[in-house]
């Protein structure tokens, strides 16, 4: 026999961006109890609106499921003593399983007897069990919580009730000073409290009082009102998803209305008047087909459609407001020039320990200068990134990015443009701020992608140098983000960017400028190595590439970011040849005896006597050698595997016939060498042996 659960949160307004998640992870939290208790059931259905977070459980099982199973205890030696007495090992085992030495048997495993017992343990009814559900509210976590009163209990807002019902029968527990009812609250305004019957009733009887607690219900009869009114009025409207999800968290009951604002606004550039609409307002912006901006906007009430007069000349009044702000402020930046924007910069701090922002893109114009020529940018390109660079920043002083922080670098290119910069320095600008997600847009041109680079590394290395390197989750200046925005541009680019070489040629750029140089850039190198391989760690993780592939790239003595990617694809490639694992296990043995006696000869400086050859595969295997190290390094990546993979026959009829260790120390230093020379090239496309072959 099964039943219906239903659970129900009642809290002050949620923030509408952590409404969502929420209720994912109730729905995760409510599976998780009832799986630890062996509850069976079906399907677990989320509910939310600002106010409330909720599931119902359908076919819930009405009691636990009975557990039978065999326990092993110790072996029969140890169980009983010279006398054939049950041992106090034996006495213990059982007292622990609640049973007595009378339930003892004894079964053999691998040729040794052990004692054993069988347990049954009958399951407990499923309403005894649910008197725990507070567990599953307390378990929950946000990336804000609060306290009140005077309780020392943090959640994401102060609970004024909490709704639990099996079936027609409330399931008793209590929070803090809560206990449970079936009793829950309609609209703030509009609705009353409502006692449910059954757990099933929920979703009916809350409507009744202007609640739609069905999230994804509620965004459909959004997009469907916003439509019509589209519709109605031949207007093109498109609302962008963040956008459509925050409304619906803003909401219990919408209804969709439309405004409109003087058309005399339109000569505000159009960043400004979406961001004043979507971002402060959230309204949605109006177009026509040809996707030019009119004078209207839509918004979505919170409640019914009684006095909507009222309620759109409210939102008229504020829209207003807010571009008139716009307006002058526009206004107002178009007599700033860029080079007083600039040296205002030089009284705006970046950070106390690492100066001005007019300082950090003093630096950035280095770090672009050496990206730049290491990309490969022409010699126009490097002037106009070098124009870039020296301003790029000067739109945070503005009055519009004032108002509207989500605008800094969109408004940069507009007055660039307008104080006569070039299109390539304007969008380089725009374009430097990009990627602003893990997964956001990135820059399209190659001036503004090198800027976006010069820009992260730029932040990375001066906050190691002061010592801000991120631990654990805690990352207050996104360095992680910028880390892997730097490792995207270059996938995406396909440039050439090694990350050592590039930090050292850098830092002796900036050494020219000794104001520019902050202490201990010097000290964090491997850090800083490490940081951004950590990223591309993510990256390949994210193109779902086996463990140890990453690992095998990731370890190799290669620096330059498109080389280790690539090499993973490479050997992603060619994982199912019937060569694979024989190129692999020879490779392998080739770098083991290496690392294993890396000491023993000094490389560099030891020249390989051919005389010292005793048999043809020796000879054999150095030839090859010889070959594949005077042009390894020249070839693209896959041509390198299949480099390495010729070698195999040689290595495999080298190793038959030859003892590496031999007693003769020439002989012996001789064929190490012979093995250095090829691991060094095998390590400069990836660490073989990190791979998993069996």
């Amino acid at each position: 026999m099964t039943k219906n659960l239903l659970l129900e949160i009642g809290l002050e307004e949620i923030p509408a961006h952590i409404v969502s998640p929420s209720s994912q992870q109730l729905v995760q939290r409510m599976k998780q109890f009832l799986d630890e208790n062996r509850l069976s059931y079906g399907e677990v259905l989320p509910f939310s609106t600002p106010r409330r977070l909720a599931v119902i459980v359908k076919e819930l099982s009405d009691k636990q499921a009975n557990i039978e199973e065999s326990a092993k205890g110790p072996a029969k030696k140890i169980a009983l003593d010279a006398q054939g007495n049950w041992s106090k090992a034996a006495m213990g085992f059982v007292r622990g399983q609640n049973l007595s030495t009378e339930d003892i048997y004894f079964k053999e495993i691998n040729g040794v007897e052990y004692v054993h017992v069988d347990k049954f343990i009958e399951g407990q009814a499923a309403k005894s069990i649910l008197t725990g559900l507070d567990k599953v509210i307390t378990s929950m976590s946000f990336p804000v919580s609060m306290k009140w009163a005077d309780y020392h209990f943090n959640y994401i807002r102060p609970i004024h009730w909490i709704t639990a019902m099996l079936d027609d029968e409330v399931i008793p527990f209590s929070l803090l000073d809560i206990h449970t009812s079936n009793t829950s609250r309609g609209h703030r305004f509009l609705g009353e409290n409502v006692t449910f019957a059954t757990a099933l009733d929920y979703e009916k009887e809350l409507e009744k009082e202007f609640v739609i607690a069905d999230s994804t219900r509620r965004q459909r009869m959004i997009v469907s009102q916003i439509d019509t009114i589209a519709k109605e009025r031949d207007w093109s409207v498109s609302v962008v998803p963040d956008l459509l999800e925050e409304i619906t968290n803003l909401v219990e009951y919408p209804t969709a209305f439309y405004g409109e604002y003087n058309p005399s606004y339109l000569e505000i550039p159009e960043e400004i008047l979406i961001t004043s609409m979507r971002d402060h307002q959230r309204y949605v912006d109006v177009a026509d087909h040809a996707g030019n901006l009119l004078p209207y906007f839509i918004s979505v009430r919170n409640g019914n459609a009684e006095y909507i007069d009222n309620v759109v000349k409210g939102n008229e009044k504020v829209l207003t407001a807010r571009l008139e702000d716009g307006l002058f402020f526009y206004e107002d930046d178009k007599k700033l020039t860029i080079e007083e924007c600039v040296n205002q910069l030089k009284n705006v701090t970046f950070h106390e320990k690492i100066g001005t922002v007019y300082e950090k893109m003093q630096r950035v114009r280095s770090f672009a200068s050496v990206i730049g020529t290491t990309v490969g940018l022409t010699k126009d390109q490097l002037a106009t990134l070098d124009r870039a660079a020296e301003i790029y920043k000067f739109d945070l002083v503005t009055n519009v990015v004032g108002e509207f922080p989500e605008l800094q670098g969109i408004m940069g290119e507009k007055y660039a443009l307008l104080q006569g910069e070039s299109q390539g320095v304007a969008t380089a600008i725009r374009e430097h701020y990009l990627p602003i997600s893990s997964d956001g847009e990135l820059p399209g041109s190659s001036i503004g992608a090198v800027l976006a680079l010069a820009d992260k590394l730029e932040s990375i290395m001066s906050f190691f140098a002061i010592g801000k390197i991120p631990t654990g989750s805690n990352d207050p200046f996104a360095l992680r983000r910028q880390a892997y925005g730097i490792v995207r541009i270059v996938e995406n680019k396909k440039w050439f960017f090694p990350m050592n070489t590039l930090r050292k040629d850098i830092l002796d750029k900036l050494s020219t400028n000794s104001k520019l140089v902050i202490p201990d850039y010097e000290n964090t190198s491997l850090e800083l190595v490490d940081f951004i391989k950590a990223r591309l760690q993510q990256f390949m993780r994210k193109e779902e590439l086996r463990y140890d592939i990453i690992e095998a790239s990731l370890n190799s003595d290669q620096e330059n970011v498109m080389d280790i990617l690539e090499a993973s694809h490479s050997l992603e490639k060619h994982l199912k040849d019937e060569s694979f694992k024989a190129t692999i296990e020879s490779l392998t043995r080739v770098l083991n005896l290496s690392r294993k006696n890396k000491g023993s000869i000094d490389l560099l400086n030891y020249k390989i006597d051919s005389s010292l050859f005793e048999t043809d595969s020796e000879i054999n295997l150095a030839t090859q050698i010889e070959k594949t190290k005077s042009v390894f390094y020249k070839l693209k990546t896959e041509d390198k595997f299949e480099r390495l993979e010729s070698l195999q026959p040689y290595i495999d009829a080298f190793f038959d016939e030859n003892m590496v260790m031999a007693d003769n120390e020439k002989v012996r230093n001789n064929r190490l060498a012979l093995l250095g020379e090829m691991a060094i090239f095998t390590l400069s496309f990836a660490s073989i042996d990190k791979l998993v072959v069996k």
